[in-house]
C-alpha cells in the first residue's frame, strides 16, 4: 500500500512562499501611513493646546492679558492676543514640531507628507473679545480627511 500525501518538505515550501505573498500584499491592503499621519496631526493639536496654555500662564503672571501684548517663553517672543498666541506663527514659536509638520499661512499646521496636505491640518483661531463680552480662547479645528 503506498501512502498518499504531502511531505513535510512540500508543506514547509507551501507555508513560506504564502508568507512571502502576505508580506508584500498586506501593505497594499492596509495603509498604515494614513494613520500615522492621522496620529502626527492629533498629536499637534494638543501640542498646540499646551503651547498656549504656557503662553497664556507667562501672560497671566506678567500681567499681560490685553489685546495685544508680548512675552518670552524660553527664550522667545511671542506676540499674544488676549494672553495667547495671536497666530500660529507665534505659536509655533513656542513648539518643538517635526519637519513633515508645515505652517500654511497664519492660521493652519498641517502634514506636508499627506495625500491632500489642507485636509490634513489644524486651523487655529486667535483668542478674542466684542465690546464688553468675555474673551473668547483659542479654537482649534481639527481635519483629518486627507491624511
Amino acid at each position: 500500500m503506498k501512502a498518499k500525501g504531502f511531505t513535510l518538505i512540500e508543506l514547509v515550501v507551501v507555508i513560506v512562499i504564502l508568507g512571502i505573498l502576505a508580506a508584500t500584499a498586506l501593505p497594499k491592503f492596509i495603509d498604515l501611513g494614513s494613520d500615522a499621519r492621522q496620529s502626527v496631526i492629533k498629536a499637534t493639536e494638543g501640542a498646540m493646546r499646551s503651547a498656549n496654555a504656557m503662553i497664556y500662564a507667562k501672560a497671566a503672571t506678567g500681567n499681560a492679558l490685553g489685546a495685544t501684548g508680548t512675552v518670552t517663553v524660553g527664550g522667545a517672543s511671542v506676540t499674544t492676543a488676549y494672553g495667547f498666541a495671536s497666530n500660529v506663527t507665534e505659536l509655533v514659536k513656542v513648539m518643538d514640531l517635526s519637519p513633515e509638520i508645515a505652517t500654511s499661512g497664519t492660521t493652519i499646521i498641517q502634514h506636508s507628507g499627506a495625500t491632500t496636505p489642507a485636509s490634513c491640518s489644524v486651523t487655529y483661531t486667535a483668542a478674542s473679545k466684542t465690546g464688553t463680552n468675555p474673551v473668547v480662547p483659542p479654537a482649534y479645528a481639527l481635519t483629518v480627511t486627507g491624511c
